[in-house]
């Protein structure tokens, strides 16, 4: 394992593209209305990167064919938007990498087009809580088996699963960097968690069994038994007095504990 610590400064140049991903997720959730299409969503990003002068890290990645991912419903990853009508009660996942003067930046928030359901809405908050668990436990003297463990532990404790073929991952110059940063876990093991660090946290829960497979476009990750799957990831950076979720800086993490600010 080969991580690369970062410097305040580059700290700092991975906040600026944070930020952008964040002000998107804001701005998309005004345009989703009922009969909106994955590919206008991914259309209406491709325009907002160009305003903000940021390229897409998807696009090409491995010849993935769009500028974010979008995943509906029981698609739990890696959706390639189509031009299916998303419909009233539908919840989605917009998963964006952009990448801005050298440093790049992840984050992953569900919608909901209306109102959810209940059990969408209990789905949205499950997840939400299990990421927000994972990030209270990413500080510095701990381990990375504590994120995990705190997202599983937070997950069960709501009766949703977690989908353990996922995982977050270090960040920074390169779209994918060392350390892995598992979604269940042990609580003191694993990878100490120092100053300097700066990955992503990222579970996926679902409301079924956690089992997946992939479809034949080679991308599109779907669960098993057609359970909902809604996903909140962060970009955070490890500090010695604290951690800093570089991807929401407009509320802070712990005054959000409950739900997610919007859907």
């Amino acid at each position: 394992m080969n991580i690369r610590l970062k410097t305040a400064l580059e700290i700092h140049r991975i906040r600026r593209s944070s930020r952008i991903i964040e002000t998107l997720f804001q701005e998309l959730r005004e345009v989703i209305k009922p009969g909106i299409t994955p590919k206008k969503i991914d259309t209406f990003c491709e325009r907002f990167f160009r305003t903000h002068h940021v390229t897409s890290a998807q696009k090409g990645y491995r010849g993935y064919p769009a500028s974010v991912c979008i995943s509906p419903n029981h698609i739990a990853a890696h959706g390639i938007p189509n031009e299916i009508p998303l419909e009233r009660g539908d919840i989605f996942t917009v998963d964006v990498t952009i990448y801005l003067d050298g440093w790049h930046s992840d984050a992953a928030w569900t919608f909901s087009v209306g109102p959810p359901n209940p059990k969408a809405l209990y789905l949205i908050k499950c997840a939400w809580k299990a990421s927000m668990a994972g990030v209270l436990a990413a500080r510095a003297g701990n381990r990375l088996g504590d994120v995990g463990a705190a997202i599983e532990r937070t997950a069960l404790r709501f009766g949703c699963s977690v989908l353990e073929d996922f995982a977050g991952h270090g960040i920074g110059e390169a779209f994918h960097e060392d350390p892995v940063v598992a979604n269940t876990g042990s609580k003191g093991v694993g990878q100490p968690i120092v100053p300097g660090m700066v990955f992503t946290i990222e579970p996926i829960l679902c409301l079924g069994a956690p089992k997946v497979k992939t479809l034949e476009d080679g991308w599109t990750v779907v669960t098993c038994d057609g359970s909902l799957t809604a996903q909140y990831e962060h970009t955070v950076a490890v500090f010695g007095d604290r951690t800093e979720v570089l991807t929401l800086s407009s509320f802070k993490p712990e005054e959000h504990l409950d739900g997610p600010p919007f859907f």
